[in-house]
């Protein structure tokens, strides 16, 4: 199943965030250390096959299960607008599907496939604004075209659009654009929870204090309730993690944990300075505004251990958590894993740059320069505390990655693919 954590909307907020491993908003993780020697094995395992496929300076490419997608370009001098070329990669050989314009300008952000639709998310010429298309994966042809930002929600999608000062989020039939059910969200603060297939409830926090829960599919109100907490509307913010809606005060320095279908209280703790909250494993992360991870028990609120020297968590597996160092270089991270419940180190992997995925099923995968021009590829395996180097891609960089595929933009324009399965 494909999820895209888009994580709490804002209208000026981008669509996709990288993975959390520092903490809030699509920030990353990546001196290689002395740690190498963690690495599992000094070269790179046996080359998996790679190949190209035509790009161009200003194209991107995204992966959806065995597919790539390249969005060209508009190329004024050619008098051609925006393109979108697909690609089979089956059989280890890259096979044109077909060709389609793409209406309007801009850039696209996201992709991701629902029920036989490609859906596209970016923004219009000058970001604008945002809008979300959906073609036909088969014949490449448009479907519908709508202003505002969709997130996958099962068979169908939200959306938030804006027009003007109203602001409403709407169940949109994937296969027509009809619009199935709509909830007015002018001047509330949307949270999204996430469940396996997608957004599961959508959480809208008014001025008033009023906090609403609406169930994702049917569009029902499950429960609302007057949630303040004697702070000024400002002085508090809300986040959506681990089955709770969290209120953060900001100004007395307090936690809140509520049940997310009933809104009861679960508990209360004194943290300051919180900026952000999210699950890791079978834990509450909580990410401090001067930096630093805090890791608390959910189902009391009670601080498990904290480290000033991790930014977040950006992965989980077996009671071990991959997080990454508060401060990086450029777009990289110092890379490490740690126990769960203690926070104790288990290994350190050097700076990593983690590749952006839409499919959660597929192995995690991070890339760095090699010293020779190529860039390394490595497979994260938190569990295990090892960083497998899986290949080195000539004057490759600017990666996505899928379930199996993976696919980087090079210096001559073009992309090149390798299979990560």
């Amino acid at each position: 199943m494909a999820i895209i954590d888009l994580g709490e909307l804002r209208d000026d907020a981008p669509p996709a965030r990288p993975p959390r491993a520092v903490g809030r908003s699509y920030r990353c993780l990546a001196v290689l250390l002395a740690a190498l020697v963690t690495l599992a094995g000094a070269a790179p395992a046996p080359r998996r096959i790679a190949t190209t496929v035509p790009g161009g300076p200003g194209a991107a490419a995204f992966v959806v299960d065995d597919r790539v997608y390249v969005v060209e370009p508009t190329d004024p001098d050619g008098g051609t607008g925006r393109r979108l070329v697909a690609y089979r990669v089956s059989d280890g050989r890259p096979r044109k599907l077909w060709r389609t314009p793409l209406p309007g300008g801009g850039v696209v952000d996201v992709a991701w496939a629902v029920d036989g639709r490609l859906l596209l998310l970016g923004r219009t010429t000058n970001d604008a604004a945002w809008e979300t298309m959906a073609l036909d994966i088969g014949t490449g042809r448009l479907g519908w075209r709508q202003p505002g930002v969709a997130v996958p929600a099962g068979d169908l999608v939200l959306l938030r659009d804006r027009d003007g000062d109203e602001a409403e989020t709407r169940r949109i039939d994937v296969r027509t654009g009809g619009t199935l059910w709509s909830v007015p969200t002018t001047s509330a603060e949307l949270n999204l929870s996430q469940g396996p297939a997608g957004v599961d409830r959508m959480v809208l926090v008014h001025q008033s204090g009023t906090t609403e829960v609406f169930d994702a599919a049917s569009g029902t109100r499950l429960v609302a309730r007057d949630l303040r907490t004697g702070e000024p509307p400002l002085s508090r913010r809300t986040v959506v993690a681990d089955g709770m809606v969290l209120v953060i005060g900001t100004a007395g320095g307090t936690v809140t944990g509520y049940d997310l279908d009933r809104l009861d209280v679960r508990w209360s703790v004194r943290l300051s300075q919180v900026d952000f909250a999210d699950s890791c494993g079978r834990s509450l992360c909580v990410y401090r505004q001067a930096g630093g991870l805090l890791v608390l028990d959910p189902a009391t609120g009670a601080i498990r251990w904290t480290d000033r020297r991790w930014a977040g968590a950006v992965g989980a597996a077996d009671g071990r958590l991959l997080v990454g160092e508060s401060t990086p270089t450029s777009s990289s991270y110092g890379l490490a894993v740690v126990e769960e419940a203690t926070g104790r180190l288990v290994a350190e992997f050097g700076e990593w740059q983690i590749v952006p995925r839409v499919d959660q099923d597929g192995p995690m995968v991070a890339v760095r320069p090699g010293g020779d021009g190529r860039l390394l590829i490595a497979e994260l395996d938190p569990a295990a505390g090892q960083a497998r180097i899986r290949d080195a891609l000539p004057a490759a960089g600017d990666c996505r990655a899928g379930a199996a595929l993976l696919v980087c933009h090079r210096i001559d324009g073009s992309f090149i693919l390798w299979r990560n399965r």
